[in-house]
């Protein structure tokens, strides 16, 4: 609990364990190799323990250079709005210094993501600036766990898709549901609320 209850602060920081997935100074040329980081990132998370199996990042989609990387974060920060995408997109705005990663000044972004974003991550997706989302796992995978996506319908995606944000679904995704496997098998945390 803070020691000010009525004036509490957030502050969210990486774990430990980040420098040692993350290579930011690689250019990641390929869509696998780009979703395998976000996928690295998510069964670290689990593996260390430090939260749910979803992962994120962000890169500049020209240079394939790494601008933020997020996971789930939920528990370990007592936050239900920490999904990786989120800590992704909150990390990425801070290192570009802009609230949106859409800014005549900045080159375009894509977004990885280990699993299709539920209902809040893919509103913020709209919201962030990013030019292309490319997700791993499905949400049924998720589903089978037991973790509600929320209303998330092929109306959503094309809403996405129509303000010009490119959307591709199932890269990578045996790699991904293998986490969301890892999650279960270790009796993670199902925090729905």
């Amino acid at each position: 609990m803070p020691t000010d209850a009525t004036h509490p602060t957030i502050h969210l920081e990486y774990p430990d364990w980040v420098d040692d997935v993350v290579d930011w100074e690689r250019r990641y040329a390929s869509d696998e190799e780009k979703m395998r980081l976000a996928i690295d990132v998510s069964r670290e998370n689990v593996a260390r323990g430090t939260g749910g199996p979803f992962g994120a990042a962000i890169f500049e989609r020209e240079s394939g250079r790494v601008a933020a990387v997020g996971m789930n974060s939920v528990v370990r920060a007592n936050n239900c709005t920490l999904h990786g995408e989120m800590v992704a997109f909150m990390m990425a705005q801070q290192r570009v210094g802009s609230f949106t990663l859409r800014s005549p000044a900045l080159p375009e972004h894509e977004l990885f993501t280990s699993c299709e974003p539920c209902a809040m991550c893919l509103g913020a997706a709209l919201w962030s600036g990013v030019r292309r989302v490319v997700c791993g796992a499905a949400r049924e995978d998720a589903s089978r766990l037991e973790f509600e996506e929320g209303p998330v319908f092929p109306e959503s995606y094309r809403y996405l898709e129509d303000r010009g944000i490119a959307i591709e679904h199932n890269v990578l995704r045996d790699e991904a549901r293998a986490v969301l496997e890892l999650y279960r098998s270790t009796s993670g945390t199902i925090y729905n609320g």
